[in-house]
């Protein structure tokens, strides 16, 4: 996920992508991409006449980074704190650094819910087991 040079540049510079364009390449929203630019993690140009928006290739891989980070669990406050620390730095050794961390910080998280779901699993299995024994003892006399 770490941006270089080469990533944020994405396609000839000349290419432009309205709206439309990005939802359908990536196949999210209008408003998906709209909410990531009321967070201010997009910037994309406006035309004079219409206010259309445009987007350039490096909108379109920061999209592509912003979405995949998503997919992995990381929030909007995370991925943020990357494209700042590229956009005032362009520095990729201290991010990827400081993604290192989130990743382990990300996949510690992931091992506690994977370790709660296995202790709930084992305990309705136990649980699962008591009722089928109590059903399967002969019912006592009506009382």
């Amino acid at each position: 996920m770490r941006m270089t040079r080469d990533t944020m540049a994405g396609a000839p510079s000349g290419k432009m992508y309205t709206i439309g364009d990005l939802a359908r390449e990536l196949d999210i929203s209008t408003r998906t991409i709209r909410y990531y630019e009321e967070r201010g993690l997009l910037s994309p140009q406006r035309t004079d006449g219409t206010q259309q928006r445009l987007y350039t290739p490096r909108d379109r891989v920061r999209l592509q980074l912003l979405l995949r980070a998503k997919g992995l669990g990381f929030n909007l406050e995370d991925i943020r704190e990357l494209f700042e620390i590229y956009d005032a730095t362009h520095d990729q050794t201290r991010q990827g650094e400081r993604l290192r961390g989130m990743i382990g910080e990300r996949l510690r998280q992931i091992e506690t819910q994977l370790q709660h779901l296995t202790d709930l699993r084992d305990e309705l299995r136990d649980a699962l087991e008591r009722v089928e024994e109590q059903l399967a003892r002969p019912a006592g006399p009506p009382r």
